[in-house]
């Protein structure tokens, strides 16, 4: 290459325009229809979990809330975005709060208030923590150390 040259732009290379990535990206149904099974997945683990940590205090709590990490991680893992696991925690929060409601005679799902409030509180931070936690390394990507 000489230093006297100027290099001149490429002008025979074709137009592309940006792929529109994230909320900019083009409605997608088959997204849509995940996202709306993992919120009703969200809502029967949430259903299910309130049933069981109110029959099994220390260890039904434990089993509702590894079974709500299950969930919100797998749908993260699944869908490969942070909604694929805020989708599923949606539905658990929602069914949560409608099972709160209770009732005119002024009993609820929850057996005690202690189990609610880590139920609820457990299960907001493991939504958070599977939300916001990096992405895992992609198959096959270079890992840029020589000799793997």
């Amino acid at each position: 290459m000489s230093s006297g040259k100027k290099r001149q732009p490429r002008t025979d290379a074709p137009t592309r325009e940006p792929v529109p990535t994230g909320l900019a990206a083009p409605l997608n149904p088959g997204r849509i229809g995940a996202y709306l099974g993992l919120a009703v997945l969200g809502a029967l683990v949430g259903l299910a979990g309130a049933f069981v940590q109110a029959a099994w205090f220390p260890a039904g709590l434990l089993l509702a809330l590894v079974a709500c990490g299950g969930l919100f991680y797998g749908g993260g893992l699944l869908i490969g975005t942070q909604i694929g696991a805020l989708a599923p925690a949606a539905g658990w929060l929602i069914s949560v709060i409608v099972l709160l409601g209770g009732r005119p005679e002024g009993d609820y799902v929850f057996g005690d208030e202690l189990g609610l409030t880590l139920f609820m509180l457990g299960g907001m931070v493991v939504a958070v923590m599977c939300a916001t936690m990096s992405r895992s390394p992609q198959q096959g990507a270079d890992n840029g150390r020589p000799g793997k």
